[in-house]
């Protein structure tokens, strides 16, 4: 009587107020650096920056843990250097660094919006970011932070897909948030093919069957073999992000259920 137990490893998300408006309590969003500009842009892009922000901000207003993957391909992707005669891993390197860019930016506006945020790189670069270690990313969503996630795996040749389902399972997040520029899965591109059909829903084998092009085989596969559901929707229209999260009707849903 009187002892302290101290739980070391969390079997669900902890230190969230209950959330009767979200259907989730702790979830992780995959951004594209092709989020952090407008179509056909590159750089950064400082409305569409203030646009996640605020959209991240009224989802842990509900209560929600939420990580945050971002890519770089808004500057940099080591897949096209590698074509202009740039080796494969020091592109897929400079991509990375690229992440780091756009979770700083991504950082300083939620903040300057009255949010609290970390930003954890699996490169090393204490001077401006903390290195990513899995209890103290878990540790900082408890908190209620909201937490971003750069540099990608640390390893060449994996894609920003891979390393947002590779992260969702490492927090125990309930759903992997894959924020595109359309508004769902189709049967072919929309943009090219007007008879295009979207998908309301998907299993992971049709996914990798049909070839559709959702994510890379190696997150759909770890998603799938984790039992991790995946919606995909379009970042571009405002309160998406809170629209999924609370359990409505957008985009398409990928899993086995």
């Amino acid at each position: 009587m009187g002892s302290k137990s101290v739980v070391t490893e969390p079997s669900a998300p902890r230190g969230a107020e209950p959330v009767p408006k979200a259907r989730y309590r702790r979830v992780l969003l995959k951004l594209s650096g092709e989020g952090f500009c407008s179509s056909g842009a590159s750089g950064i892009g400082f409305d569409d920056v203030q646009s996640i922000a605020r959209q991240a901000l009224a989802v842990r207003a509900l209560g929600v843990q939420i990580a945050v993957v971002v890519g770089g391909g808004n500057f940099i992707r080591g897949a096209e250097l590698e074509a202009r005669g740039i080796y494969r891993a020091t592109g897929d390197y400079m991509g990375m660094l690229a992440t780091v860019i756009n979770a700083l930016a991504l950082q300083d506006v939620i903040e300057g919006l009255g949010g609290e945020t970390r930003v954890l790189s699996a490169l090393r670069m204490e001077a401006i970011c903390e290195p990513f270690v899995r209890r103290r990313a878990i540790r900082h969503l408890e908190k209620g932070r909201i937490v971003i996630l750069a540099g990608g795996t640390g390893n060449p040749y994996f894609t920003t897909d891979t390393t947002a389902a590779l992260r969702a399972t490492e927090v125990r997040a309930e759903v992997l948030l894959k924020a595109t520029k359309v508004d769902g899965v189709y049967s072919a591109d929309p943009k090219r093919d007007s008879s295009a059909v979207r998908f309301e829903r998907l299993g992971y084998m049709e996914v990798l069957n049909k070839h559709l092009r959702v994510m890379d085989r190696t997150a759909i596969t770890l998603c799938m073999e984790n039992n991790l559901p995946i919606v995909v929707f379009d970042l571009k229209k405002p309160g998406n992000i809170e629209r999924v999260v609370r359990g409505e009707n957008v985009g398409t849903t990928i899993s086995d259920e």
